[in-house]
């Protein structure tokens, strides 16, 4: 394991927030992880590197951007323009040094530049030629977004890039998958995850939200809708610098519990609600990986919830181990920061019964998704009531934790009669892109208030 100059590597910290005690029978022991990575900077090494970065160099990054170029790009032909303008806007954001590609998407995947199943290394002359290539992208064809994601796969792995390094993809579309079956797009997926992460943009009203959201959930990227082409290239600028602020890669959350501790579930609850149980890889002796992506400065919660044995009165124990680790390929792993996870047995009706106010303010905001979602569903399918019901406890949600940008886009699909008792009328008339905004950023939080 190489040695890192504390100088130019992020810190990682992680705290844990509780109320560890528990009734006598008491089971359920709820947590909130904050994991913090600071201090990287933009000189930050790649944990786990073969070799140390020294002052003023850079992690090794990747990045393969892809771009829709089916028919209905050409309608409006506004679309066409602003990818082609955005893409060159995200290619003049790239580091000096980093490996980058562009893909063509239609009902297959062709490679824009350089081609022939290499990568460019950005500087002045390869950006100038990547975006003399993209003047001569055009539309036609279908969509087969499972081919996009294959190719940009085996150009972030190839072997220009080292292991190591920082891989992301962003990609652009515009309309359904409709030229491969789902369960293509999602051996895809299954393929690449872990591989590389990846952001997903909608442009226009025409594509599925579930699917662009399923893209960036399955990895471990960001989802969101432009409605009007023109802000293509802000939004892809802004994309490619968080990109470029990444700095260690492949980062896991790892669980380690005792005998006779159940993990019930482990989710991401900030900045979005991302359900990560089920993608658990086994890490040794009852502990198990849940992967995180790649981290730059920023900070992220994780709700982990725990059954225990029961025990006596005056009772404690370790209910969890929660750390930051960066596998290494021969199985071993470097820990970057840990946090515990207690359970306390009382007959203290008022330790035992009080909950915790990070753990309160996520449950709610897990809900708040939930029931954006569950309404939105109910409305399209013509079910009023049961859409005003799961729409008015979202506006009712959002209002109590603060979400105001969660109750401004709630108000776009319905009249707020109520906020605080989440008395709410459907509107008659919902523009489609603001009941598509609305669902794209369903999952996204906020943070708890301070005290």
């Amino acid at each position: 394991m190489a040695n890192f100059s504390k100088s130019n590597v992020p810190q990682f910290a992680v705290d844990v927030y509780q109320n560890e005690y528990l009734p006598e029978g008491g089971r359920e022991v709820n947590a909130i992880a904050t994991v913090t990575s600071t201090g990287g900077g933009t000189i930050g090494a790649a944990v786990g590197a073969p070799h140390l970065y020294t002052a003023g160099q850079s992690p090794d990054a990747a990045v393969a951007i892809m771009v829709d170029c089916s028919g209905s790009m050409d309608y409006p032909p506004t679309k066409m323009r602003g990818a082609r303008d955005a893409t060159a806007a995200a290619i003049d954001a790239l580091r000096d040094g980093v490996h980058f590609a562009v893909i063509g998407g239609t009902h297959v995947a062709k490679e824009v530049y350089p081609g022939g199943g290499r990568l460019a290394v950005a500087g002045p002359q390869t950006r100038e030629l990547a975006k003399q290539a993209l003047r001569r992208l055009s539309a036609g064809g279908g969509t087969a977004i499972g081919t996009w994601l294959r190719l940009a796969d085996r150009l972030l792995t190839s072997a220009d890039v080292a292991t190591s390094a920082v891989r992301h993809g962003i990609l652009l579309t515009d309309g359904r998958n409709e030229h491969e079956s789902p369960e293509d797009l999602r051996a895809a997926l299954d393929s690449c995850a872990g591989r590389f992460t990846c952001d997903a943009r909608g442009v226009g009203t025409d594509w599925e939200v579930k699917e662009v959201t399923g893209i960036a959930s399955a990895l471990l990227g960001t989802a969101d809708i432009v409605a009007d082409p023109a802000a293509l290239a802000t939004d892809f600028t802004q994309m490619m610098e968080t990109a470029m602020g990444k700095e260690v890669a492949d980062v896991s959350l790892r669980l380690w519990t005792p005998v006779g501790v159940e993990i019930k579930f482990v989710k991401q609850v900030a900045p979005t609600v991302e359900e990560l149980t089920g993608r658990r890889t086994e890490a040794g002796p009852r502990a198990g990986d849940y992967p995180t992506g790649s981290w730059g400065d920023e900070s992220r919660d994780y709700h982990i919830c725990v059954q225990v044995p029961g025990a006596e009165l005056g009772q404690e124990m370790l209910a969890a181990r929660v750390s930051l680790v960066v596998p290494h390929e021969d199985g071993s792993a470097q820990t970057l920061s840990q946090g515990l996870v207690r359970a306390v047995w009382t007959d203290d009706m008022a330790a035992s019964t009080s909950i915790n106010p990070q753990v309160a303010h996520y449950t709610g905001q897990a809900e708040l998704a939930q029931v954006i979602q569950q309404g939105l569903d109910a409305r399209k399918s013509g079910d009023v009531d049961g859409a005003t019901a799961k729409l008015g406890r979202a506006v009712q949600l959002a209002s109590a934790s603060g979400n105001a940008d969660t109750a401004k886009l709630l108000s776009k699909v319905v009249d707020v009669v109520d906020a605080a008792a989440g008395t709410v009328r459907l509107k008659a008339k919902v523009a489609e892109a603001d009941e598509m905004t609305l669902e794209t950023r369903s999952t996204k939080t906020v943070r708890v208030k301070k005290q």
